[in-house]
C-alpha cells in the first residue's frame, strides 16, 4: 500500500512556523557533511567538496589522529571487538576500563575516576545522582547545557550566579543557608563561548567558607592547562579540594567519552546511583585504549600545549590590533563578537568562500544579542594557515564595515 502523499508541511503546520520563525531570527541550524580530513593533521577538511580550513574543531592538541592512538584503537578491537556489548554492571567491564581509568586518576591525582559515555551525561549522571529536590545547586549563568539540563532533571532548587561573580554567589549561598538537605556549586572551569575561566581558587575558599560540595567541568581546559595538562585546578594547585573534577576526552584527547575524578567513595557512590552509567552500554574497548594512549601523551608531549599557547596568542593578538572586538585571555578558543545573527551568519559565509571553517554561533547556545564567530586553534596548525586565516578575517571585516 503506497505511503500518503501528505505534505510535512500540511502534516505539522506549527512546527513549521517555528521553524520559520527561527529562520527569520537568523536562528536555523543545518547538519553539515563532512567528506574527508585532508591532510595527517586534521587541519583541513572537506566538505561538499571544498578544502577549507578548520577552525571550528575541539581537537586542540591534534591527537585524533596520532598514530599511536590510532594504533592503539585497532590493536584493542583485534583482542576485544568492536564493541562494549553491555552495561559495565554485567559483562560490559573490560580490563582495558579499569587500566584507562588508574591512568587518569593517576593523572589528575586523585583516588578514582570513572569514565562516561560522553561530557553530557557525565555532568546530567553526577548532578542528579547528587543533589534531589531537597538540595540546591548554585550555577554559573554561562554554564554548558548539559549542567543546566543535569540541574533540572535533578528537581534541585537552581540558583544562578552571575558570570564569574562570586560575590553574587555568596549572596546566594548565605540567603539560603539551612534551607536545604545538600548544596552544590558547579561551574565550568574555561567558558566554551568565550574562552574565559573561572576563578577555581576562590571557588575553592567559599566551598570551604560554606560548607558544600565543589563540581568543576574540565572539558576545556583538560590537556590544555596545567604543567601535565591535567587542567586548570592542576594550575593552581587546587585539584585536590574539588569534590568532582568532571573532564571530557572529545576535546584535547581527540577522542568520544568523558570522566569524573574523585574520593574512592565519591565514585563509589556515582557506581550505585548515576543512572546514565548503571543503564548505558560500556564504551567501545578500542576508544577506552584509546583513551589511555592519549592521557599518556598529552603527560609526554608538553610541546603540544606550548605550540597551542603561541599560535592562539598570535591569531588573538593580530585580530585585536586590527580593532575586531576579541577578548583578550590564552585560552585555543577564540571568539569573535558580533551581537547581530545575521552578520554572524554572513561572515560565516564569507570566510567559508574564502576557504576557512568557522561557525557562526548564536542564541540559545550564546546570550542574545552575542552572536559571533568561535574560532579554535590546534596545536597542528601551521604558522602560515594561521597568519593566512588571521589575515583573511580582517579582510571579511573590513569587506562587512565591522572595521574600517
Amino acid at each position: 500500500m503506497p505511503l500518503p502523499t501528505t505534505t510535512y508541511m500540511s502534516k505539522y503546520p506549527e512546527l513549521q512556523q517555528e521553524i520559520d520563525d527561527m529562520c527569520s531570527k537568523g536562528l536555523t541550524r543545518s547538519l553539515r557533511p563532512i567528506e574527508h580530513i585532508a591532510g595527517s593533521q586534521g587541519t583541513w577538511i572537506v566538505s561538499d567538496g571544498q578544502k577549507l580550513l578548520n577552525l571550528s574543531s575541539n581537537n586542540y592538541l591534534g591527537l585524533s589522529y596520532n598514530p599511536r592512538v590510532l594504533h592503539s584503537w585497532e590493536m584493542t578491537s583485534q583482542a576485544f571487538g568492536a564493541g562494549g556489548t553491555s552495561s559495565r554492571l554485567v559483562v560490559g567491564n573490560l580490563s582495558c576500563y579499569e587500566h584507562t581509568e588508574q591512568m587518569i586518576s593517576q593523572w589528575k591525582e586523585r583516588e578514582a575516576a570513572l569514565l562516561f559515555a560522553n561530557g553530557y551525561m557525565a555532568n546530567l549522571g553526577c548532578i542528579t545522582a547528587l543533589v534531589d529536590r531537597h538540595g540546591a545547586i548554585y550555577s554559573d549563568r554561562l554554564n554548558h547545557a548539559s549542567i543546566v539540563d543535569g540541574t533540572i532533571l535533578s528537581r534541585a532548587s537552581h540558583y544562578r550566579y552571575r558570570h564569574n561573580d562570586y560575590e553574587h554567589l555568596q549572596y546566594l549561598l548565605q540567603k539560603h543557608k539551612g534551607n536545604h538537605r545538600r548544596n552544590l556549586i558547579v561551574t565550568d572551569t574555561v567558558f566554551s563561548m568565550d574562552g574565559d575561566k573561572a576563578d577555581v581558587e576562590e571557588l575553592v575558599k567559599i566551598k570551604h567558607d560554606h560548607g558544600v560540595f565543589l563540581m568543576v567541568d574540565e572539558a576545556h581546559a583538560g590537556g590544555v592547562y596545567g604543567k601535565t595538562g591535567a587542567g586548570l585546578c592542576h594550575q593552581y594547585g587546587v585539584h585536590q579540594e574539588v569534590d568532582i573534577l568532571m573532564g571530557t576526552c572529545s576535546k584535547a584527547l581527540g577522542l568520544y567519552g568523558s570522566y569524573v575524578c574523585a574520593d574512592q567513595v565519591l565514585i563509589d557512590y556515582l557506581i550505585h546511583t548515576c543512572r546514565p552509567l548503571i543503564y548505558s552500554t560500556s564504551l567501545p574497548p578500542a576508544l577506552v585504549s584509546a583513551i589511555g594512549q592519549s592521557v599518556a601523551i598529552v603527560q609526554q608531549e608538553d610541546w603540544r600545549r606550548k605550540e597551542l599557547y603561541r599560535k592562539s596568542n598570535h591569531f588573538r593578538t593580530k585580530l585585536q590590533q586590527a580593532g575586531l572586538l576579541v577578548p583578550s585571555g590564552d585560552s585555543p578558543i577564540v571568539p569573535l563578537l558580533l551581537g547581530d545573527n545575521q552578520t554572524a551568519i554572513e561572515y560565516s559565509k564569507r570566510l567559508e568562500q574564502a576557504g576557512i571553517l568557522a561557525v557562526a554561533i548564536r542564541p540559545p547556545t550564546v546570550p542574545e544579542h552575542s552572536a559571533r564567530i568561535r574560532f579554535s586553534l590546534m596545536a597542528t596548525h601551521s604558522d602560515e594557515d594561521v597568519a593566512w586565516a588571521a589575515h583573511q578575517t580582517i579582510q571579511t571585516a573590513m569587506e562587512l564595515g565591522v572595521i574600517t
